[in-house]
């Protein structure tokens, strides 16, 4: 029976194979919701990267560009890390280069995987009904935050493993603890983050709409794929 692990943060990928495995990258608050949002909208491609300068490098190339560090826009780019920003008809068909504190840098990390697919609360149902169709296993890789698990990460995980649970086994404590997490909160996922140190984070910023907006399951019937350097919207 095909597997389903994970990895609680990037800092840990180094104990893991990838290699004959599809890595889903989670960061839910909010890199992997925002792009999950624009391939909804209509954008024709994202690229991540891990650094500032890379994706400054690239705003200078040409591309509309989103630059997040901290939870914070960083001065001069072209967008931030809300998904509402995505939302924007104008930006249907346009290329983006993308980084943010934790999410692109776990994309980035994911490279030698069989597949890099981009995982969140909205596409869901997209992510578990294709991966049904595969014969590798897989992992959800959390983005965490600087090193550190997180919460949200994991639960999305967990409610991953918890669609998946006739078709993948959970052999590894990793995958096993995201889905009992997921199982005790899964009724009221807001109140069960209430405490997280993201969310304390975000609500300082004033989003808390981002954070409901991020919690809701199975809005989209898109999944993103890493094709070269760039993210792009598979048909399924």
């Amino acid at each position: 029976m095909k597997q389903i692990d994970v990895c609680l943060t990037p800092d840990l990928l180094h104990l893991h194979t990838v290699d004959n495995t599809i890595v889903v990258v989670a960061d839910v608050f909010r890199a992997t919701s925002c792009m999950v949002t624009a391939f909804a909208y209509g954008v024709g491609s994202i690229i991540p990267v891990a650094t500032v300068d890379e994706c400054r490098a690239l705003q200078q190339r040409g591309y509309l560009a989103a630059a997040e560090r901290n939870a914070h826009t960083v001065e001069g780019f072209d967008l931030d890390n809300s998904p509402f920003s995505y939302m924007d008809e104008r930006l249907q068909g346009t290329d983006i280069a993308m980084t943010t504190t934790n999410g692109t840098l776990a994309i980035t990390k994911s490279r030698s995987a069989v597949k890099v697919l981009v995982g969140s609360f909205l596409n869901l149902d997209a992510i578990a009904r294709y991966l049904r169709t595969q014969t590798y296993d897989v992992m959800v890789l959390c983005a965490g935050w600087k090193g550190r698990p997180n919460l949200e990460d994991t639960l999305f995980a967990g409610a991953l493993a918890h669609r998946l649970r006739d078709d993948y086994s959970m052999q590894e404590d990793g995958a096993l603890m995201a889905h009992r997490l997921y199982c005790d909160g899964k009724d009221n996922l807001v109140n069960y983050l209430s405490n997280a140190s993201h969310i304390r984070r975000l609500q300082r910023l004033g989003i808390h709409k981002d954070i409901a907006y991020c919690l809701q399951h199975d809005l989209y019937d898109v999944v993103p794929v890493l094709r070269g350097s760039a993210l792009v919207k598979m048909d399924v």
